[in-house]
């Protein structure tokens, strides 16, 4: 009996360890998947990572070369008054009466002038109205003079036009105003 009992022993020990075995076995290929899982993980997580990093100078680069170009259209615009003014000095060049030539001058840089601040308004840049009340502003008062047709603080005359750009006062315009 004793033989038998301790052939049963060692089987159900043996089938304990088998089991045991097992479990061991399942928990290191369990292991081994969340390792392998992990890895995955990290080196999507770097991947990711150096993508945004990429991104981030990608963009800062396109940023600054913007700014750095952000005039180029207005440039371009300015072009055609550069070429009105050039067409007005080689007019100087042609043989004619003086009083001709002043007058076809004279009419070109009118031309230009009105060229050139159709440029500044096509980009926003527009003249401050000569025409409205004094505003201290976008004005700036030179000089008071006493005047029977203008009320007290009304512009008289402009010495310097000013500009904005947008809303933002660019050059404020130098006047007098009536006492």
């Amino acid at each position: 009996m004793s033989n038998t009992v301790n052939e049963e022993q060692i089987s159900e020990e043996h089938v304990t360890l088998n089991e045991g075995e097992e479990v061991v076995a399942e928990s290191m290929n369990e292991l081994e998947t969340i390792t392998a899982e992990l890895a995955s993980l990290k080196d999507k997580y770097a991947r990711v990572h150096a993508d945004f990093d990429n991104i981030k100078k990608r963009l800062e680069r396109e940023k600054y070369q913007a700014l750095e170009y952000a005039n180029e259209k207005f440039a371009k615009d300015l072009i055609p008054v550069v070429d009105s003014l050039s067409m007005a000095i080689g007019a100087t060049a042609i043989e004619a009466d003086a009083n001709v030539l002043l007058e076809k001058l004279k009419e070109g840089v009118e031309l230009t002038m009105k060229q050139l601040l159709s440029v500044l308004e096509k980009h926003g840049v527009t003249p401050v109205d000569e025409s409205e009340p004094f505003n201290p502003d976008i004005h700036n008062a030179v000089q008071r003079v006493d005047s029977d047709e203008h009320e007290s603080g009304a512009i008289v005359n402009t010495f310097q036009k000013g500009f904005r750009y947008k809303e933002r006062t660019l050059r404020d315009a130098m006047v007098v105003i009536a006492n």
